[in-house]
């Protein structure tokens, strides 16, 4: 896993750096801030991670982190067939990748051969949460598109202002968003929004901090809206929200 950091190529198969400046890889790619925080530049976009969180990048994503002084973060390439549904697929925080990425610093592999079941590893977790429980596709309009990822990273952003800040108007946005995703802009949005909390709960993750991975202000809001939604009774997914949402 050739990895450059801040500069300097390290050895061959280190997953763990301090940053380094943008190149791309011909495989899927997984980054996982361990400690600290530090900030990712892909696709011609920022996005800022903390502590435990983790961002999924397909093959030949062009990419640079830069890491706060005191942070550290784990970057294995993975295996061509884990490849994400976006480009660029934010994870928040996974407790099931955090386990695997602990495992890994005490076990600090040096080989390609000691890297392979870390590797592996990584790649069932991140199977078993990339599904999306809600079917929702990115709108193809360059400024809506770039309007609704801006909406997922930024959950108390109203629609006035993102659509002010691309220049539209809120019914130029409902309508394109209307048209190419088949849903209404809010209703596009809190799927989508759901759709991070299952993959927080499926990952191994505790209610609460799904809701506050996902936007919402209480793990009552994610459950009522995931109930109105999927149909799955608010009940059903307090005892029992893994095996509800189809985990076991």
């Amino acid at each position: 896993m050739p990895v450059t950091s801040l500069g300097t190529v390290v050895a061959e198969n280190a997953i763990r750096f301090l940053g380094h400046d943008t190149h791309q890889h011909d495989e899927p790619h997984l980054i996982h801030i361990v400690t600290g925080s530090a900030l990712l530049l892909a696709d011609g976009e920022e996005w800022r991670l903390g502590r435990q969180e983790s961002v999924w990048l397909a093959p030949r994503v062009p990419h640079a982190l830069r890491i706060e002084p005191g942070g550290l973060a784990l970057g294995p390439t993975l295996t061509p067939d884990d490849v994400p549904r976006l480009r660029v697929q934010p994870l928040g925080v996974v407790p099931a990748i955090t386990e695997v990425m602990t495992t890994v610093l005490g076990a600090a592999p040096g080989s390609a051969a000691e890297v392979r079941p870390f590797r592996l590893a990584l790649g069932r977790v991140l199977r078993s949460i990339s599904r999306q429980y809600f079917p929702v596709v990115l709108p193809t309009h360059p400024a809506v598109r770039a309007l609704a990822r801006e909406a997922l990273r930024d959950h108390s952003a109203t629609l006035e202002l993102l659509a002010a800040q691309h220049r539209m108007s809120p019914r130029q946005v409902q309508r394109v968003c209307l048209d190419e995703t088949g849903l209404p802009f809010t209703r596009w949005r809190n799927r989508a929004r759901m759709n991070a909390a299952v993959e927080h709960i499926l990952g191994g993750g505790e209610l609460t901090a799904a809701a506050r991975a996902a936007g919402y202000a209480t793990r009552a809001g994610l459950l009522r809206a995931l109930s109105r939604e999927s149909g799955i009774p608010v009940g059903v997914l307090t005892e029992d929200a893994v095996g509800a949402l189809g985990g076991r």
